[in-house]
């Protein structure tokens, strides 16, 4: 399908698909909608810890290289994993003007190398900050109590709806230890119930500019 560059109401862009008229973030603000649902609702929950993250949807970097950026200051030891099935091409990740957008043009080279890795690698970004990419689909992930956090990021559920179901979801909560958090800009009811039907408690939280809610679910 027919891909675009797409300027959002931020000033950050974003990948358009056409055919799905879907974007890889939010037409109301790429950067508001990771900063409001992935890092105030997710990783500030973790401050002065050490945490290990598994993004569902890695797309252009974006929640990797702000969680990167993010956690200098929240005094976090980061073990970051973002899985992808279809990786963005090398001419979209250069169209992204994340670096100038957050002002981290000191750390350009992080975000290079975030998509310049190889993948299936684990690798130093800092000394406190671990980085694996993996090229995996989401239905194949077989973890078992290894991440304290979760952004799930997978495209919507009017495109992808099989990425939202409970076998996905169970997915997930095994993936994650007990006593951690799956994030989410998603609140469709549908959702909520695959969710809770696995195990996790499901809380509706304010959603991101342009959005009226979003959820954060817990394992307990």
């Amino acid at each position: 399908m027919k891909r675009s560059i797409i300027q959002t109401r931020d000033g950050s862009t974003t990948i358009h698909i056409e055919g799905w008229d879907e974007c890889y973030h939010s037409r109301f603000g790429a950067i508001q909608e990771a900063q409001h649902v992935f890092i105030k609702n997710g990783l500030s929950l973790f401050e002065n810890k050490s945490i290990s993250i598994l993004e569902i949807g890695f797309g252009t970097g974006l929640n990797a290289f702000i969680t990167f950026l993010e956690s200098q200051k929240l005094n976090q030891t980061i073990d970051y994993v973002g899985v992808e099935a279809y990786p963005v091409s090398a001419d979209e990740v250069v169209s992204m003007n994340y670096i100038s957008k957050l002002n981290a043009e000191n750390e350009s080279e992080i975000f290079k190398k975030m998509h310049q890795c190889n993948w299936n690698e684990q690798i130093i970004l800092r000394a406190d900050f671990l980085f694996t990419k993996r090229q995996q689909f989401f239905a194949d992930i077989n973890d078992v109590e290894m991440f304290d956090l979760i952004y799930f990021d997978a495209f919507g559920f009017d495109v992808q709806p099989e990425l939202w179901s409970t076998s996905i979801f169970q997915k997930m909560y095994d993936a994650l230890k007990p006593k951690s958090v799956l994030v989410t800009y998603a609140a469709r009811g549908v959702v909520k119930r695959s969710m809770i039907e696995v195990g996790f408690t499901v809380e509706k939280m304010e959603g991101p500019p342009g959005k009226r809610e979003m959820f954060r679910a817990k394992k307990g």
